[in-house]
């Protein structure tokens, strides 16, 4: 886990453009279904605030939402992760998957389907 040591002087948050880059690289993993999913929860991507470590970057870009669930990007992590949340605008939890978009649309996907 990278926020263990890391340097948080040295950080700097992932901008908009990086961040749909991520997003693109990661749909053209993605198979029709997950596509088709993806389409259906997608949003576009809103800064959300997240207490423990999203202070640094002004929150952390999540970009799909699906019951009370939101898909986001850490970008101190550099992955794509699941959290709760209760609040709109706020990730509960901080999470360190450090996953691929793909690998967190099929984790959705189980979730929905428990």
């Amino acid at each position: 886990m990278l926020t263990e040591g890391l340097n948080m002087q040295s950080w700097k948050p992932i901008t908009i453009k990086e961040l749909n880059s991520e997003i693109e690289n990661g749909l053209k993993q993605m198979t029709r279904v997950q596509l088709d999913y993806w389409q259906r929860i997608s949003i576009k991507p809103e800064k959300w605030v997240e207490k423990e470590f999203g202070k640094e970057g002004g929150g952390f870009w999540v970009i799909a939402i699906i019951s009370d669930l939101v898909l986001w990007y850490n970008d101190i992590e550099e992955g794509f992760n699941i959290s709760n949340f209760s609040t709109y605008g706020e990730i509960s939890g901080y999470k360190a998957e450090e996953d691929e978009l793909q690998w967190s649309i099929n984790k959705l996907q189980r979730h929905r389907n428990n």
